[in-house]
């Protein structure tokens, strides 16, 4: 049974595709709110989705109850429609025969997500949701300070 009820909110950024990158997100629990962000400086928009995703995730010290809202598409799509445990059953494959993107990060979701009691929401990008708007403001900061030489 889980502990606790969390709210996360997620966003990645890319500057090109691929290109410098940036992802966030915020942790909500009982009042208080933990942010988390990092960046890389040659990825894609879908790996810091992604990777906003596992921070996330990884940052829960029990098993919790986690309502988890994305503005990717690609990432709520493959988990609320089991794409991504389709890929790891077929060998990191689509339906079609072609590899699947970005194995070792859904391995690391799908392990998380095993942990945990985790509802998926798709949230508009951009479409003043005050949480998303700030991971996405964050999520950019971090690729612009790659592309400007800061980091």
């Amino acid at each position: 049974m889980a502990e606790g009820t969390v709210t996360v909110y997620t966003d990645g950024a890319c500057r090109g595709n691929p290109g410098p990158g940036g992802w966030a997100a915020i942790i909500m629990f009982g009042g208080s709110e933990k942010l988390l962000a990092g960046g890389e400086e040659n990825t894609t928009n879908n790996r810091m989705e992604l990777q906003a995703v596992i921070s996330a995730l990884s940052a829960l010290n029990r098993k919790c109850s986690v309502s988890l809202f994305s503005d990717s598409k690609y990432f709520v799509d493959s988990m609320n429609l089991g794409w991504a445990r389709g890929w790891k059953l077929r060998g990191w494959k689509k339906k079609d025969g072609k590899p699947a993107l970005n194995p070792d990060l859904w391995e690391k979701i799908l392990e998380l997500d095993s942990l945990h009691d985790v509802t998926y929401t798709w949230v508009e990008g951009h479409s003043g949701q005050e949480f998303n708007e700030r991971c996405d403001r964050i999520a950019t900061t971090f690729a612009d300070a790659f592309v400007s030489g800061r980091r």
